[in-house]
């Protein structure tokens, strides 16, 4: 891939997505192997102004020898200087840019027991920093390809030609090229994201009922006092940001807890380096009381089972079947891109952010109004071709997907 068109890339990672601020410090997350692109990440963001980059290296072969010769009371550990960087994290606020590139299968043969309490004592002590800091800062994901999730999309293709594929679909996404200017692409990509949450947010939909004819049927409450959101969104300070680059989606946090009716899955899910696959979830008073999966049940178990909250849903996202990644007709096997093809909803942590007026709110009284709570916010698929999606307001009812694509 020529250097012009990934530089093109950093810049549109540091300057639209994680909107990096004069004096602000920045902090990335990569893998091991990434290093290159990561640099020129680094290399935009002191570009932008930042007042120091720091690099957090990561490695799926690494993580896996941790939990094979580490006891779980290890692993769980917090140590001191963790928390002690965490309490900096939430004084200093900075810009974070995630690079993904990780191998959809790279953490299969993990002791997922092992993993999931370790997560579950792990997040007992940071989960107040995390709270502490949350609407606070710019973030982004991002992603580029490893040879290993080439290889899991284009498998009939040897390394080299699948990493190129990969990559052209990629920036595609991303609406980066040659011969355009990402930025002012995404300026106007953001437009059309606010005249629909415009639109949406003016019904004040009581619920929604989605039906597709793989099963799908499913109704969920909304929150009165959420809106729809899209594109871009603004911290606390108001800067303005892209947290998810690509996105298709118009997303709200719905009503916890008021749910009923079955959601089948359209795509697999890759959880943590293992895939979850033909899977579907049964709801009822608003918690999942039934799921099945032919592949991957037991990862599935864990995540419905984290906490309380991981069994109720703390997004709703709407994304046509003609969205440009939908369109190309390629499984990603990567939550950032597969989410962006196809409508979805998230098991576990609403959004904060989704309540009008959340600024002048505490953390308390956004739950209190409906936005779930939980350890985990995992994305999964439901999208489909034929799927419809109306919106009841009083009775009235309202389409908003007729055949996968927007009514109106």
């Amino acid at each position: 891939m020529k250097k012009t068109i990934l530089k093109k890339y950093a810049k549109l990672a540091v300057v639209t997505g994680a909107a990096v601020q004069k004096g602000q410090p920045v902090l990335v997350y990569a893998e091991v192997d990434q290093s290159e692109f990561a640099l020129m990440v680094v290399d935009e963001a002191y570009k932008a102004g930042a007042s120091k980059v720091r690099v957090e290296w990561l490695s799926q072969p690494l993580t896996k020898l941790h939990y094979r010769h580490q006891s779980l009371k290890n692993l769980s550990h917090v140590p001191a200087w963790v928390e002690e960087r965490e309490k900096e994290f939430c004084r200093e606020l900075p810009a974070v840019i995630h690079i993904v590139s990780q191998d959809p299968d790279g953490l299969k043969g993990i002791n997922k027991e092992k993993m999931q309490k370790v997560r579950q004592n792990r997040y007992k002590v940071l989960k107040k920093y995390r709270d502490e800091s949350d609407n606070k800062y710019q973030w982004t994901i991002l992603a580029i390809p490893s040879k290993e999730w080439a290889k899991k999309v284009f498998p009939n293709d040897r390394s080299s030609v699948a990493v190129k594929k990969l990559w052209d679909e990629i920036l595609k996404a991303v609406r980066v090229s040659e011969d355009n200017e990402p930025i002012a692409e995404w300026e106007k990509h953001n437009k059309t994201f606010a005249e629909k949450c415009a639109f949406l947010n003016s019904q004040k939909f009581d619920y929604l009922e989605f039906k597709s004819k793989n099963g799908t049927d499913f109704r969920c409450h909304l929150i009165p006092q959420a809106k729809w959101m899209g594109g871009g969104e603004k911290t606390l300070s108001g800067v303005y940001f892209n947290p998810n680059m690509p996105t298709e989606e118009i997303f709200t946090s719905p009503m916890k807890g008021k749910c009923e009716g079955r959601l089948v899955s359209t795509k697999p899910l890759s959880y943590q380096g293992q895939l979850i696959n033909d899977f579907y979830i049964d709801f009822k008073d608003g918690k999942a009381v039934a799921w099945d999966a032919k592949e991957g049940k037991e990862v599935l178990d864990k995540i419905i089972t984290s906490d309380e909250g991981a069994a109720m849903l703390g997004e709703l996202a709407l994304v046509p079947n003609d969205s440009p990644i939908s369109k190309s007709g390629v499984l990603f096997y990567n939550t950032l891109y597969d989410e962006n093809a196809s409508c979805h909803v998230a098991l576990g942590a609403g959004f904060t952010n989704a309540i009008e007026g959340y600024e002048n709110m505490t953390l308390e009284e956004c739950h209190k109004l409906g936005i779930n709570d939980s350890m985990v916010h995992v994305d999964f698929m439901i999208g489909a071709p034929d799927m419809s999606i109306t919106g009841y307001k009083d009775g009235k009812a309202t389409p908003i997907f007729v055949n996968g694509n927007w009514a109106f």
